[in-house]
């Protein structure tokens, strides 16, 4: 057995822990390029308490070539040489994209996968500071970051190890201020970030164990976080099963439900989280209804139900309660049909994340999976 673990350089996780966000841009660096969600204000206390000259970019909706290339170019011309990224997925990814452009210089498609030219980076990112306000993406520990071209209908990742941050700041007091639709999301996004790398092929030892935990957490505590904004507990519960999906994925690759993400991402103006809520349920589905030994599915179910004698079958029916209880809407409602079926479908057979699955699924499977989250 061999494999690989990378991840940010420093992680520190805890109730109060954005506190120490002044300390730590000012030890890397002497002016910082913020990268923030559409409204920067929420950020204003935080962003008060910083010590070095900053510039602040907002990124409206998920980030495109575009932006990283608008953000990228404000760097640069306010001389940032640290960059801090606070928010949910979408900043946190711009943040890294502008590190690791910064460093090496060029445009996102020289270095973007599938449209672009694909090109490896050669330097580190410029230092980064992720601060994630959701519990959800695990980007603060993830070494890509994804971008949407709306030229090319696709959203594809600017991927490297070079990209890590160098300080994953996780404060689940941050996310205390999510509303219910923004947890429900975020949340079911964790915790496939967690069940997708653990029945990946490509699972190790130490993906496992972060990936059981995360389960573990998200099973106890997500319905909680919905119901319960202000349950710190719950909350904490969340944002650890976020930063532990994060460094599973980051290690193991994803499945067939973030390959439909990334598909539909490209097709229609749909949330991640959202696109991950939808399809969570009829993926796992058709994976336990193929796989030859469910075990690792039967171990999902026991750490999400806490029921030692769970069947995977419990498992499903847990999810599709969660989903329900979670109120997750159709992906129909964000204008998708069977028109876009073909489409979607031929682009998530052959995405990265797919690869990871732990069957190969029919493209009859892959359409029937869709039609159901449709």
């Amino acid at each position: 057995m061999t494999f690989d673990f990378a991840t940010a350089g420093r992680i520190a996780f805890g109730a109060g822990r954005a506190q120490e966000l002044p300390g730590v841009v000012a030890s890397l660096g002497t002016r910082a390029l913020v990268c923030t969600g559409s409204d920067p204000d929420r950020h204003a206390a935080l962003l008060d308490t910083l010590t070095v000259p900053f510039r602040v970019s907002p990124v409206d909706g998920e980030p495109t070539v575009d932006a990283a290339r608008s953000a990228t170019a404000a760097a640069r011309e306010f001389g940032a040489d640290v960059v801090v990224a606070i928010g949910g997925g979408s900043p946190l990814d711009l943040g890294k994209a502008v590190a690791v452009l910064l460093a090496n210089g060029g445009d996102p498609l020289d270095y973007l996968e599938v449209v672009g030219r694909g090109q490896p980076f050669t330097r580190p990112a410029v230092p980064g500071v992720a601060v994630p306000t959701t519990a959800g993406t695990g980007s603060e520990v993830t070494a890509n970051a994804v971008l949407a071209s709306p030229e090319h209908r696709v959203k594809a990742s600017l991927r490297s190890p070079l990209m890590l941050p160098r300080v994953a700041l996780v404060d689940p007091l941050l996310t205390l201020g999510c509303p219910p639709g923004v947890t429900a999301s975020s949340g079911l996004d964790a915790l496939t970030q967690c069940l997708e790398p653990y029945v990946s092929v490509r699972a190790n030892p130490v993906t496992d164990g972060l990936a059981r935990e995360g389960l573990r957490r998200a099973g106890r505590s997500l319905r909680r976080a919905y119901a319960d904004g202000s349950d710190v507990d719950a909350r904490t519960d969340m944002a650890l099963c976020s930063l532990l999906g994060g460094l599973a994925l980051a290690n193991a690759k994803l499945g067939a439900v973030h390959g439909f993400a990334s598909a539909i991402g490209g097709v229609a103006d749909v949330p991640h989280g959202l696109a991950c809520a939808a399809l969570l349920v009829p993926v796992t589905a058709a994976n336990i209804s193929r796989c030859e030994d469910p075990q690792r599915y039967v171990d999902v179910a026991r750490l999400l139900t806490g029921d030692p004698a769970a069947t995977e079958v419990d498992g499903l029916a847990w999810l599709r309660e969660t989903v329900a209880l979670l109120k997750v809407p159709p992906l129909s409602e964000y204008g998708l049909g069977p028109a876009d079926a073909d489409a979607i479908v031929a682009r998530a057979a052959t995405a990265g994340s797919t690869q990871g699955n732990p069957v190969v699924l029919t493209d009859e499977e892959l359409h029937a999976a869709l039609a159901a989250a449709l």
